[in-house]
Order: C-alpha cells, then structure tokens, then sequence
C-alpha cells in the first residue's frame, strides 16, 4: 500500500523585474513551493514582454522543483466598480491583456482585489466587476481567477464573504472563479480566526463554499480584530500571532492549500526565515 504525505505549500511574492526563471531560482533559494508575482507595475502600466526561452526554462526548474500553484497578481490600480467609465475600462484592458498573457503558463491562478464602489453602493459595485468578469473570461482559459477576500476599508468590496458570493453568482463562467483568503484582511475585516477559526471556515462554507477556497495569503496584522486597515506584519509580530497562524497552516481545511506570503520584509532572507519556520511548525499528515 503506498502512503502519501502533504507537505506545507509555502512561498512568497516575489520581484518579476528579472523574468520568469529568475523567481524560480528565487524560489529555490528560500525553499519555496510556490510564489506570487504582480503581472505588471503594481501601480498598473504596460506589461513587460513574455520570452519564449525564459518561460520554457522556468518550466523546467518548476518541475524539478515539484512546484506547487503560481500565483499572479493584478495590478492595486485596476478598479473593476469604479465610478468613472474610462477607469472600468482600463480594469477591463488590463484583465484580458493579463489572462491572454497568463497562458504562457497555463493552469495557475490570476488574483485580484474586486474594487472599490466609491459611492455607488455594494450593490451597483457588485453588478460592476461581474459585468467585467462577463466580459472578460472565456470557456477555453486554463487560468482559475480569483476573487480576494478585503478587509473592508473605506468602500471595499470584499470585506464580507456574502459580497464575493454575490459576485460568483452573477459570473457565468463561474467554474473559473475561485477565493484567495487573505489572513490579515479577514482579521482587520472582522472575522476572528484568532479564537473561532473553525467557525469562520464554517462560515465561508456555508455562504461561499469551501470548494471555491483556492489559495491563502498568509499575513500577520498590524492593527486588531475589526480594525478595517489592512495593515501586514510579519509572522508572529502581529494582532494574529504565531499560535494562530500555526493553527491556520494545519488546519485540516486548509493545510493542502498554497499559502503565499505578503509580509513587509527587507530582503528575501526575510521570508526565507519565515518559510523556514513556518515549514517547522507544518504537522506532515500522511493518507
């Protein structure tokens, strides 16, 4: 009978200014499994061009590695809900540009932030983004799209799990729509997975379902339960704390999940630390 282990899936974002094969090597050298990358200038702007030779050689290295997920990033700038027509459209431009581009690398994950009403209400805001993710998936994409979780700031969409249901239910290709939890959003945003994780994770489940939880941005925060800041710190420095995170990573909902780290760090040293504890701190389960 063979016997299979999980292991923790564990990365960091990573610089993309290098290419392809360089975040793989970045990866390797903090032992990594998996990373995050913003798909352009986080600020938005024309995306840089994509090396046939680059990609081919970062396959390689992936699968050497046993690399789990990638994780792609979109632009902070793109706001699906926005008031201003010319700032939807610039959403919508850079989506398709991205998810075109995203098949170099086919059957990873595509993240963004859903977007910000700015007046118009929750309501108009959520018919927004699913209007421009109507128009912008499509039957044939290997890419999985997901919607992350906020922490509900100023006219965030997101900050609730009832939103990013709201926004899959109006998505007709929903088969390509999945969730990225953020940790330090959900906590900033009101949910306490300090002390009732598991009734959190019922949550989820029971309004968006746990089958559409894809990824985890593993964050400390800054600021406390509630707090709608939106604020990361690094592992264990923060409200969250290291007991609780312990608790997320082997947590048998979520241990199997690719976890990704957005914590402010110096250098990439830094999350190699935290990568290294984390891994310590991971119980192997074995089937």
């Amino acid at each position: 009978m063979e016997v299979y282990f999980f292991m923790l899936m564990i990365g960091c974002h990573l610089s993309a200014s290098g290419g392809f094969t360089k975040m793989a090597q970045d990866a390797v050298s903090i032992n990594a499994d998996v990373f995050q990358f913003f798909t352009r200038n986080p600020r938005g702007g024309k995306a840089k061009n994509i090396s046939s030779d680059d990609v081919m050689e970062f396959k390689k290295i992936a699968q050497q590695n046993n690399f789990g997920k990638i994780l792609a990033h979109a632009p902070f700038t793109m706001n699906a809900c926005s008031a201003e027509k010319n700032k939807r459209d610039f959403a919508s431009m850079v989506f398709k540009d991205d998810l075109e581009r995203m098949e170099h690398i086919p059957g990873n994950y595509y993240n963004f932030h859903p977007g910000s009403h700015v007046g118009q209400g929750s309501e108009k805001g959520i018919q927004l983004i699913a209007d421009m993710l109507n128009d912008c998936l499509y039957s044939e994409q290997s890419t999985t799209v997901l919607l992350e979780t906020m922490a509900g700031k100023g006219s965030e969409i997101g900050g609730r799990f009832e939103e990013l249901y709201s926004i899959i239910n109006k998505v007709k290709l929903s088969d390509k729509i999945g969730v990225c939890l953020d940790t330090c959003h959900i906590f900033d945003g009101g949910y306490d997975i300090v002390n009732n994780l598991d009734g959190v994770l019922d949550e989820f489940d029971r309004i968006i379902g746990l089958d559409r939880l894809k990824a985890i941005h593993l964050n400390d925060s800054k600021n406390p339960l509630g707090s709608h800041k939106d604020r990361h710190e690094q592992i264990g420095k923060g409200y969250i704390g290291i007991d609780a995170i312990t608790a997320i990573i082997n947590n048998p909902r979520l241990k199997n999940l690719p976890f990704y780290l957005e914590t402010p760090q110096d250098s990439l040293d830094g999350y190699g630390q935290e990568i290294k504890l984390l891994k310590s701190l991971y119980r192997e389960q074995n089937l």
